[in-house]
Order: structure tokens, then C-alpha cells, then sequence
């Protein structure tokens, strides 16, 4: 009779609980709403990276600080101040798994060392292939599903440069809360 029931709540749960392979995250910047759905199948490393931070609150109040035209905006690690908000241990690279820096994709952003991803990421606002390469490319994670011309608003801000930042929109645009979709 245990068995039956928990069988049954398994059942249950699984017909009721979205598949982490489909979980949609809101970034609500100043700008507008972005709507980006993690591929935890293609990516599992990188979207459960991406899914810890934001169910720790690490990106409410953090500013795109890298925008470039016709390429990418990045986000995911400072505040308006400019200081670094602290990271967690960075993740292996995930490349080569079916998912391509194509325009609207989430990839995680690093250094020059391929396992280096810890919480900065960046949407793609153009197709951007060259990042693809299976020996050190950028692990993409999900796409934008809603939201684009908030990106595209984004990207065409303008831009300056500011001690190591070089290419920081003017007047800062937050990402006032990152929240997982129901």
C-alpha cells in the first residue's frame, strides 16, 4: 500500500512539476522584461549554474556592464557601483552539444580560461558562430523567448568606457529581480 502511494505521488508530481529542461527565468531590468528558457538537456551544467543564482537572488540589482552592437550584452556580475558581486567556483565548459551562439541564445561568459563560467552570462543579439568552437567556445544554455526587443533596446545604448570596462552603457540598466517562471 506504501508502494501505491508513493508511486502515486510520484506520479502526480511528475505531471504536475515543469521539467527543469524547460524552465523559463524573467530578468525584469529597467528596461523591460526579458523571458529566457534554460535547456538543462543540452546543457545541464551551465543551466544549473545559471538556475542556483538566480534562486540565490545573485542577479536582482546587477547592471549590463558589457554592451556591443551587432554582438552581445553581458550581465551577471556587478553592481552600479561597479564592484564585483562574489561568485561561486567557476564550471567545466559545455560546448558542442547541439546549441549554437545563434541571435536571441544565453551563453555563459568567462575568461580566456574555457572553464572559467561562474555567473556572468550574455544574450546574443547577433549570430555570433565563431563562438561555437568545441575546443574553447561559449557554452550556450537557452535563448530569449520573449523579451528580444528589450535586448535589442539594450544593445543600441550608448556606450563608454570606464576603468576596465569598455563598452558600459552611459546610464545604468539593472536587472531589478531575476525570478524563476511558475
Amino acid at each position: 500500500m506504501k508502494l501505491l502511494l508513493s508511486l502515486g505521488l510520484a506520479a502526480v508530481l511528475a505531471w504536475t512539476t515543469p521539467a527543469i529542461a524547460q524552465q523559463k527565468v524573467r530578468l525584469a531590468t529597467s528596461l523591460g522584461d526579458i523571458v529566457v528558457e534554460v535547456d538543462a538537456e543540452k546543457a545541464p551544467k551551465s543551466a544549473d549554474n545559471f538556475l542556483r543564482y538566480v534562486k540565490a537572488g545573485h542577479y536582482d540589482g546587477v547592471i549590463f556592464h558589457r554592451v556591443i552592437d551587432n554582438f552581445m550584452i553581458q550581465t551577471g556580475g556587478y553592481k552600479p557601483d561597479l564592484s564585483e558581486k562574489p561568485t561561486r567556483p567557476p564550471i567545466a565548459l559545455e560546448v558542442g552539444r547541439g546549441l549554437s551562439n545563434v541571435r536571441g541564445s544565453i551563453a555563459m561568459a568567462r575568461t580566456g580560461d574555457p572553464n572559467s563560467a561562474t555567473s556572468q552570462f550574455f544574450i546574443n543579439v547577433s549570430d555570433n558562430l565563431r563562438l561555437d568552437d568545441a575546443g574553447g567556445g561559449y557554452a550556450v544554455f537557452g535563448k530569449v523567448v520573449a523579451g528580444m526587443e528589450v535586448v535589442d533596446q539594450i544593445r543600441a545604448v550608448p556606450t563608454r568606457a570606464a576603468g576596465m570596462h569598455g563598452n558600459l552603457p552611459e546610464k545604468p540598466i539593472l536587472i531589478k529581480k531575476a525570478s524563476l517562471e511558475k
